[in-house]
């Protein structure tokens, strides 16, 4: 696996020879120094929002910096930023000088424009998250960021689910409501379906809110950054897609009891489970894996 490393920026020419340049040919005094010269390009090419993208680009550094700061560096060697945008929260993690850094970029104006801007980034990949394969550019385990498009973010967090055994952390933004059922608790209203999924493999930790104001266009909603860090369990102890099953047939009636959801979607021998009379939202990951046995027992198998 051909890994690419952040290129440590070059010194610049030898002073001697600098010296005798200048001795024959004194620059302008007007020419524009390279730095200026690569501002110059960025200037020129526009990089837009696009609603079709979910874009919503982010424009406070502070902000920005305490996204970058929230990954930990535990256990990993490699980052991949999803949806860089225009740069602002790479500016901060090429910083920070990860083993292996890379992003993944839909836009291919903002990949365009990402390679101006960082020319030492030797690998920007031009690519869709969702089809992205992991395997084939990461061998250890790695950590995702990024500002995540409100209108895909739970396809992120599944598509990173899928590849848990890889995915040691990530550190998202996404839209507040989504954020704050992430890292909901048993017994509140925002626990649900992907509390409990992400909740079975990953410790969440919600870590700040962020105003509309610093995005560009500004998000009709408020945004929310969580931390997940991959937990101790390498497999559930039932039938896992069986788990997801009951998990998505009992929250797909969540005002109704167990009792109800669950005979409505099995066709059970048993009628007795001895926590029947709760609602979803009031069952703990180790519950519904307590649920998921009970229910795999008493399956009438169909001729």
């Amino acid at each position: 696996m051909n890994f690419w490393k952040l290129l440590k920026s070059q010194s610049g020419e030898n002073s001697e020879e600098n010296y005798c340049r200048s001795e024959i040919e004194p620059p302008h005094p007007l020419s524009p120094s390279p730095e200026r010269e690569g501002e110059k390009k960025r200037q020129m090419i526009k990089v837009y929002p696009k609603k079709s993208l979910g874009q919503h680009f982010l424009k406070d550094k502070t902000i920005a910096g305490k996204i970058a700061e929230s990954l930990t560096g535990e256990a990993y060697k490699s980052v991949l930023e999803i949806g860089p945008g225009t740069g602002i929260l790479t500016d901060f993690l090429i910083r920070r000088q990860f083993a292996d850094f890379r992003v993944i970029e839909i836009d291919n104006e903002s990949v365009h424009y990402l390679k101006i801007k960082y020319p030492e980034l030797e690998n920007i990949i031009n690519g869709d998250f969702l089809t992205f394969d992991i395997d084939k550019y990461f061998d250890g385990k790695i950590a995702i960021i990024g500002n995540f498009p409100y209108n895909i973010s739970s396809q992120i967090l599944f598509r990173i689910l899928s590849h848990r055994d890889k995915v040691a952390e990530v550190c998202g933004m996404l839209q507040k409501e989504v954020a704050q059922r992430i890292c909901a608790k048993p017994g509140s209203k925002t626990y649900g379906i992907l509390s409990v999924f992400i909740q079975a493999f990953y410790s969440a930790e919600y870590l700040f809110s962020v105003s509309n104001k610093v995005f560009s266009p500004p998000p009709k909603v408020l945004s929310g950054v969580v931390r997940l860090k991959r937990n101790q369990t390498d497999r559930l102890d039932c039938d896992e897609e069986l788990f997801f099953r009951v998990v998505k047939a009992c929250f797909n009636q969540r005002r109704k009891t167990l009792r109800n959801s669950v005979r409505s979607a099995f066709d059970l021998k048993a009628d007795d489970y001895h926590l029947y009379h709760l609602r979803p939202e009031q069952l703990a990951v180790d519950q519904f894996v307590e649920l998921t046995n009970w229910i795999e027992k008493n399956l009438r198998v169909s001729e």
